[in-house]
């Protein structure tokens, strides 16, 4: 006979990815250009700390407009990160994750012409069946969370479930940044300060979105390390 659960008795906690946020941002605050024109502007130092970032993790996570507009892979970075994985017990080459609300993403793009490492796309059911066939054909799995916002709790929880993800690693871009942030998932803030002014009122920053409208809404880090290399600077917040 089944027992029922006893009153008080607590829900099994529901095991989530750590998440890291890493991005590079202007002086004032720009992750790109108003136009998007220019979105890589980190030093080779900048680059290579973006890389050491991705041995802690056990996955990459990029938007679709960063996938869509940059040549990037979300790979290992080459032999000398993967000897630093393996040395970590991790995979050779992270899993990739690219995020689409739409399914919207170009099948063209640099990151599908690369098979080195399983390729996931997470999406919503406005995604329609037209774009979810196509990302089928591209991608290793495509996984819909919600109808038209993606529910990143239930999706962090099922990385973690099916592909086993403890660490997480999120390059943006600003609206996916935003999402992590609003629901509370973030652990890590990595941000590298660059000597440029952008400006523009268009220029996304590192959260965009829906944000807070309330201060008492904003999530508040801690400041855990600082250091200036060169004319840039590296700062590592940790969620409070």
């Amino acid at each position: 006979m089944r027992m029922k659960p006893q009153a008080g008795t607590s829900r099994p906690r529901v095991l989530l990815p750590r998440v890291m946020i890493n991005m590079a941002i202007t002086a004032d605050g720009k992750i790109a250009t108003a136009n998007h024109a220019v979105s890589s502007f980190g030093s080779p130092r900048d680059h290579a700390e973006l890389l050491r970032l991705r041995t802690r993790a056990d996955a990459v996570m990029a938007g679709a407009r960063t996938v869509d507009l940059n040549p990037v892979n979300l790979g290992s970075g080459g032999e000398r990160y993967r000897r630093a994985r393996r040395r970590a017990g991790r995979t050779d080459e992270p899993l990739r994750i690219v995020v689409s609300r739409s399914g919207t993403l170009d099948p063209e793009a640099e990151i599908f012409r690369h098979r080195f490492s399983p390729i996931i796309v997470l999406t919503t059911r406005r995604a329609g069946p037209q774009n979810l066939r196509r990302l089928r054909s591209v991608a290793d799995e495509v996984r819909c969370f919600g109808d038209k916002e993606i529910d990143f709790p239930r999706a962090l929880a099922w990385l973690r479930k099916a592909y086993h993800v403890r660490h997480l690693l999120c390059e943006g871009g600003g609206q996916l940044n935003d999402a992590l942030f609003r629901a509370g998932l973030v652990a890590e803030l990595h941000l590298t300060i660059c000597p440029f002014i952008f400006g523009g009122r268009h220029a996304p920053t590192l959260a965009d979105g829906l944000g807070v409208s309330r201060l008492a809404q904003a999530r508040l880090f801690r400041l855990a390390s600082r250091r200036r290399v060169g004319a840039e600077v590296y700062l590592v917040y940790l969620k409070s």
